[in-house]
This record gives C-alpha cells, structure tokens and sequence, in this order.
C-alpha cells in the first residue's frame, strides 16, 4: 500500500499544479522512487490511494510500465487520512501481511535492500506491525524527541513513555502490517496512530533500524537538500 492521497501543502509551491506523490527528484517523481523500491523487494502487486489531482494521477500510473502492478483506492470524495484510507483499501490489500509506505520516505539502499530486511523480520505469529525506524544523527528532514524506543527484544514503545537513557528513534515512513488489524475500524479520517496504541499496548509492534540514511521529503527545503546529496553521491 502506498499512501499517495495527502495535499503536501507544506511542498509548496512544488505542490502548486501536482500532488505531492509527482514531485520529482532528481527527475523521478516520488511516487515512482516508492514503487521501485517495493520492487525490488519482490513486490507483484501496489494499492496506491488517490485524492488530490487525482486525474494526474491515474494517467500517471497507467503510463508505468513494469511491476508492480497497480490497483487505485479512489478517496477523491473524501480524504480519509492514514487510517482511514487502509481501512477503504483493506479489501484490495487481501489477508497476508503488506507494506505500507508512505511517498516522502526516502534512501539509497547501501548494505541490502532495507525493505526485504524489513519483511524477513516480520512475524505473524507474534506481531502486528514491524515499523521501519532510522537512527536520530542518521538522517535528514526531521528534529524533534524522537517517535519510538526499542526493547531488547525489539518492541517498540512511545519515547514519550521509555525509560531515561532509550535512545530515540524516527518512523522512517514504513511499515510491516498485518490486514486483520484494520477489522472493525470505521471508512472515516483518522490516523494510523489509533491502530498503532492498541497494537503497541499489547506488545505487538516491532522495529528494525534501517543501516541506510534515511531522508524525508517534506518541504522545498529538504527537497533541495536531498537532491544535493544524491547528486554529491553519484
């Protein structure tokens, strides 16, 4: 599942005549980085939910060529945030665990490929999520406390909520769900947050820290930074 459908009113004025998922960088559009990446992990098959200048995308999508093959959840009449959008989508993304990724979350895979680690770690038996997290002087675009500490065993908690002395960790906009998670919850807007406190209550969320550094798009700012250091690395 890719999320795609948010307004990206903080990317403007790149956001001025696109959705934030076609903003480019380095000459490929955001939405095009995320699905490669999938890909490459062995994804056949990508939801993508749609809002905004919806029409662009659809002709978008439809121009790719190559997996993963691409189905559309339609929130053109409502948008329905994190939550609510996999809610909406749950009957595409069928009954085995998915990625969920969002469009600004962003790396160079340097030793294997981040996702494939991130899915092999996953276990259905025990868990809920597994939550891809990047390492506070690791990466680029966000400040702040931090999102999660990790137990021994690899739990996550709120930092809000971790003992004195947890290192911080930054949600590094992926994820390892299992669908039986959305069962119950309301097509409505609410955010991946409520789902994620009742899993994270019961001990059924994990984490993996990316060895990548991880880069978050998320206005002009950072846009022009990451596109710096792509082109210092090529």
């Amino acid at each position: 599942m890719v999320m795609a459908a948010g307004l990206g009113t903080r990317m403007r004025p790149l956001t001025d005549d696109r959705p934030k998922a076609l903003v480019e960088v380095n000459g490929r559009a955001l939405l095009d980085w995320t699905l490669d990446a999938l890909a490459r992990a062995g994804v056949s098959d990508a939801v993508v939910n749609i809002h905004h200048f919806a029409e662009r995308m659809r002709a978008h999508l439809a121009a790719r060529e190559g997996a993963p093959r691409i189905h559309v959840s339609d929130e053109t009449d409502q948008l329905l945030e994190t939550g609510g959008g996999l809610v909406k989508a749950a009957p595409l993304l069928g009954g085995d665990p998915v990625f969920v990724a969002n469009i600004d979350a962003f790396w160079v895979d340097e030793k294997g490929a981040e996702l494939a680690r991130l899915a092999d770690g996953f276990d259905a038996g025990t868990m809920d999520f597994r939550l891809l997290l990047a390492r506070k002087g690791n990466l680029l675009g966000l400040e702040g406390p931090g999102d999660f500490a990790m137990d021994a065993q690899g739990r996550l908690q709120r930092f809000r909520d971790a003992p004195a002395g947890a290192e911080p960790l930054f949600y590094a906009g992926v994820q390892v769900m299992h669908p039986r998670v959305l069962e119950g919850w309301p097509c409505e807007p609410f955010s991946t947050n409520r789902i994620w406190d009742v899993a994270l209550a019961q001990g059924r969320v994990t984490g993996q820290v990316m060895d990548a550094f991880w880069m978050h798009v998320g206005d002009p700012q950072t846009h022009r930074e990451v596109e710096n250091r792509l082109r210092s690395q090529a």
